[in-house]
């Protein structure tokens, strides 16, 4: 087995450093772009020596179809759209997807460079947990300083989206510590992860993780009773972390709170509960029925939304996008497919999940065990009974598809070539 070292040198030179950067600078907004940027250059360099690249690669072509399902659905919803120029400038924002991701099938067309990526993006995880562990213990960390209710880590209390993106990426730490400690390593790595995920605050983030958890689970079992007994020790695990955390953190204390609210059973509870959702989803459903065909526009949900909720409704008195604006997002994918694209998309959407699966189940199990964490990631990021950031927002959106490009890759991965043979068309440079 190659040394985490010799791995990680593998992973931060080239091909895989520009697709690695897009996930090492999600903390830093706009920066992760600079992977994109570099991915395109490296994407279009292949195809101006090798024009016939595409024909070469099953994973490639997989990628297209499946975006061209993703941005499809965004295209048809601009002809009628509430704010025709925002929607069709987020459909020319989703093309880079492509070659992103066709970088990512490229770059990594052997079973070394796959695992030199998920080791790679397993230290930045590290990186985010260690910063994040700091701030939980003393206030601050290199994001700044924490706010009252929650831990931001590296990703700054203005940008709370630490909780989410370390449960959906967590696949990878986890493979990185079963791959290297074993069992015991495993077993660390998910208390290590579990307690930034606990106090970050969000719970469409706890369920995630619960989620991988028991992907992780299911993998390590060998039969229904052991995957009965690991599911009881995991929830026994839980359970303890849980009362920990409730007796020793305040902010911990206080999102908990707000969540047993929901045991009242009244709409208002409920509401409160979930953090206003049930006013979003309910104005949602009103978009959904006005506009069944395309919807309102892809990213047209914050500006339909004064016409389709009340107007004491709290998102237009209040945060989080403006005074008058109203929500930003619906908050859960399937409502976001059907009010932004409306049934065309969500057709669309799931053609793509059917090519998918059929890809998937196709490749046969060794693929599908070298593309378990990735595969476990995008699952648990598409679970649609969750809340949800927005799929057709630079900053998800982009990291979505980044794990699509990923996934593609994995798939189809090529044997390394004998020694004094090359391949016919060479990894990007």
């Amino acid at each position: 087995m190659t040394t985490f070292s010799a791995t990680l040198k593998a992973a931060l030179r080239s091909p895989l450093l520009p697709f690695w950067l897009v996930v090492a600078l999600l903390p830093f907004g706009r920066s992760s772009e600079l992977g994109t940027a570099l991915c395109l250059l490296g994407v279009i360099m292949l195809f101006a020596r090798y024009p016939q690249a595409l024909q070469q690669h099953a994973g490639a072509r997989l990628l297209l179809w499946l975006l061209a399902a993703y941005i499809g659905a965004a295209f048809l919803s601009v002809f009628d759209s509430i704010v025709p120029g925002k929607s069709l400038g987020t459909v020319a924002g989703l093309l880079r997807y492509a070659p992103l991701g066709l970088y990512a099938c490229f770059a990594i067309r052997s079973e070394s460079k796959l695992q030199a990526l998920y080791v790679a993006v397993a230290l930045v995880l590290a990186l985010w947990v260690a910063d994040a562990w700091l701030q939980a213990l003393t206030g601050w960390s290199l994001g700044g300083h924490a706010q009252a209710e929650r831990i931001s880590g590296i990703f700054g209390a203005t940008n709370l989206k630490l909780g989410p993106t370390l449960a959906v990426l967590s696949p990878f730490a986890l493979w990185a510590a079963r791959r290297r400690w074993g069992v015991p390593g495993l077993l660390l790595a998910f208390l290590l992860l579990l307690g930034p995920i606990l106090l970050a605050g969000s719970r469409a983030a706890w369920l995630i993780y619960a989620l991988v958890a028991l992907g992780f689970v299911w993998r390590e079992a060998g039969s229904s009773r052991q995957l009965l007994a690991y599911c009881a020790g995991g929830a026994v695990v839980l359970a303890l972390a849980g009362a920990v955390a409730w007796h020793t953190s305040e902010r911990f204390h206080d999102r908990m709170g707000r969540t047993l609210l929901a045991l009242r059973g009244t709409d208002q509870a409920v509401d409160t509960a979930l953090s206003g959702r049930l006013d979003i989803w309910h104005a949602s459903v009103r978009m959904i029925e006005a506009h069944p065909i395309n919807g309102v526009g892809v990213r047209g949900f914050r500006y339909a939304y004064p016409q389709y909720a009340p107007a004491n409704d709290h998102f237009l008195v209040a945060e989080p996008c403006g005074i008058g604006e109203g929500a930003c997002h619906a908050h859960q994918l399937v409502l976001e497919i059907l009010t932004e694209t409306g049934a065309l998309g969500l057709l669309l959407w799931l053609a793509a999940v059917a090519l998918a699966w059929r890809a998937w189940r196709r490749v046969g199990a060794a693929a599908r065990g070298r593309a378990f964490p990735v595969s476990v990631a995008l699952a648990v990021m598409l679970f649609p009974l969750n809340t949800h950031l927005a799929f057709y927002s630079a900053w998800w959106g982009l990291l979505f598809g980044w794990l699509l490009g990923l996934w593609c890759a994995a798939l189809y991965l090529e044997p390394e070539p004998a020694a004094g043979n090359a391949r016919e068309v060479p990894d990007v440079a």
